[in-house]
């Protein structure tokens, strides 16, 4: 990847990463937006600058604060919960790019479906103890079987914002 971020594992700090989503909806007039509070991921920067990792969100963490809504999106019109309880973005490849970003190649899974999701990721902090990163990337939830769509009120897609900080892991 590059010399600024140091070989080795890396285990995602829950404390201070945060996923959220946002969607437009109502046709277009309003935006509902929601963080994943169930969060876990590793990372691996290996000698030869290869990456490898993932990160898992709990589906059933989602927060829009609107209990009805939430509930909603845990059924099977939206996350189906029940049979799908995590959705995973494994990484597959990570290219440093010379303006500081690293473009993110992987596999997004949600509701049992994966498909190749691309991502540019910006370093904002490395350190030889911590990396931290953002992002933001939009999905297109049709493709992972959640059409779910009354009266054509939610169309277009969903942005992804990601801040996540990880720390070496220990030996």
């Amino acid at each position: 990847m590059t010399a600024a971020v140091e070989t080795g594992l890396w285990q995602l700090d829950t404390t201070r990463s945060v996923i959220a989503v946002s969607h437009v909806t109502m046709w277009g007039m309003v935006t509902v937006k929601g963080e994943f509070r169930g969060v876990t991921g590793e990372g691996e920067v290996h000698a030869d600058g290869t990456v490898s990792g993932s990160v898992a969100l709990e589906a059933a963490s989602l927060d829009t604060k609107h209990k009805k809504r939430d509930e909603h999106l845990r059924s099977a019109d939206f996350f189906d919960v029940e049979r799908h309880p995590t959705l995973v973005f494994a990484v597959r490849d990570a290219t440093y790019r010379q303006n500081g970003t690293v473009e993110v190649k992987g596999r997004l899974t949600v509701r049992g479906v994966s498909r190749p999701q691309t991502a540019t990721v910006k370093v904002t902090e490395s350190s030889t103890d911590s990396i931290a990163l953002t992002t933001e990337f939009t999905v297109d939830r049709d493709q992972f079987g959640m059409g779910w769509n009354r009266l054509g009120m939610m169309r277009g897609l969903t942005t992804v914002t990601a801040t996540l900080r990880f720390t070496r892991a220990s030996a």
